[in-house]
C-alpha cells in the first residue's frame, strides 16, 4: 500500500497575492535583437521562396497533391516569424 503526501510551501496563504508579488505577466526576452532580426529575415526569405515555388507549380499545372509538400516550407517561415515576434 502506497501513501502519498502533499507538501505545501505556504499554509497561511489564502489565495490572494501579497503586496510584494506582482500581478500580471512579465515577459523577458531570451533572444537578442540581432537574433530576432535574423529570424525575421529567414521567415521573409522562406515565405518568398515558397510563394515562387507555388507559382511555378501552378503555372506548370502540377498535381495539387504535390503542393502539400509546400506546407513544410510555409510552416518553417511561420514558426520563425512567431519566434521573433514573441521573443522566444
Amino acid at each position: 500500500m502506497a501513501i502519498d503526501f502533499a507538501y505545501f510551501a505556504d499554509l497561511k496563504r489564502n489565495g490572494s497575492p501579497s503586496q510584494k508579488q506582482e500581478i500580471g505577466e512579465v515577459c523577458i526576452a531570451n533572444i537578442s535583437p540581432l537574433e530576432r532580426r535574423k529570424r525575421l529575415r529567414f521567415a521573409a526569405q522562406q515565405f518568398l521562396i515558397t510563394l515562387v515555388i507555388l507559382a511555378v507549380m501552378v503555372a506548370l499545372h502540377f498535381d495539387p497533391l504535390w503542393r502539400l509538400f509546400l506546407q513544410f516550407l510555409f510552416s518553417a517561415s511561420t514558426v520563425s516569424y512567431f519566434q521573433a515576434r514573441d521573443k522566444t
